[in-house]
């Protein structure tokens, strides 16, 4: 059983939680919990061996923590999430391989492109593709019809896969904190288009990737993980390239451990994450 817990901050909150679980006789197999002090927030992610009745506990802690609290008990073990792609395939092909091998950690419903190139692929993996092209038609139109075919699935997330299309702060506000994005390019630096080129001209000693939550301000929404690699002076534009495709893969993968976990909060523009 998993509980995620988000509230003000006082004395006593830890010992007030467990008092409550110790009382239904609920071991805890982990407990994880942060203060943001500047923001007086406290965060707690707590395993147990056991289960209970899950409304009974939340009544229980509900009772001893602050009433802006805000309690989970055991998410959806397994997440559903559709894919948006374009034309670049190496991160949709590692999800999809998780996927067929058990090991993702959510299910995968459909993928969506504005390009038909990666139908095949995802045929191979008998996993329904759309193609809705963005091409003659208004923006308003484009996404109209990408909601309408999202909706048509039940799901936990939105993965852009290297979707390289800008979305609307209206389509982003429909979907709130539940549209994930991987960004080539270790944000804050390099936002936008080509960031290679930009990261090649600049000079730069290393290169990375960001994987972040989707909000109105363009790559500046929470970021769940980011990682690097070194480059160096031999490194053309397209040696940057491919080296940034591997590490796009893993970043993305790292995230979505992460948040199929329900190891990630998100407060203000931050996340706390906890990742053992």
């Amino acid at each position: 059983m998993v509980i995620l817990i988000q509230c003000k901050d006082r004395v006593g909150l830890v010992a007030a939680i467990t008092g409550v679980l110790a009382a239904r006789n609920l071991n805890i197999v982990s407990m994880r919990e942060h203060v943001d002090v500047q923001a007086n927030v406290f965060f707690a992610r707590i395993v147990s061996a056991q289960e209970t009745a899950v409304e009974e506990l939340q009544l229980q802690l509900k009772a001893v923590l602050p009433v802006d609290a805000n309690i989970s008990i055991n998410p959806e073990p397994e997440k559903k999430i559709v894919l948006l792609v374009t034309k670049e395939y190496h991160c949709l092909s590692d999800i999809l391989v998780r996927n067929h091998f058990n090991t993702l950690g959510a299910s995968v419903q459909a993928v969506i492109g504005n390009h038909a190139v990666l139908q095949d692929i995802c045929e191979r993996f008998d996993i329904p593709f759309h193609f809705i092209t963005h091409e003659n038609k208004s923006k308003e139109t484009f996404e109209q019809e990408l909601m309408q075919q999202i909706n048509a699935y039940a799901f936990d997330y939105i993965i852009l896969a290297k979707f390289m299309r800008i979305l609307s702060p209206s389509f982003v506000q429909q979907f709130a904190l539940k549209i994930i994005n991987i960004h080539h390019s270790f944000l804050p630096a390099f936002i936008g288009a080509n960031p290679y080129r930009q990261a090649h001209s600049r000079g730069v000693k290393m290169i990375g990737a960001t994987a972040h939550y989707v909000t109105n301000d363009l790559d500046e929404g929470p970021i769940i993980e980011q990682q690097i690699i070194p480059v160096n002076h031999t490194f053309g534009i397209e040696d940057m390239i491919k080296a940034g495709k591997e590490i796009e893969k893993a970043v993305l993968a790292k995230a979505l451990k992460l948040l199929f976990e329900d190891r990630v909060f998100v407060y203000q523009n931050k996340t706390i994450v906890f990742e053992y």
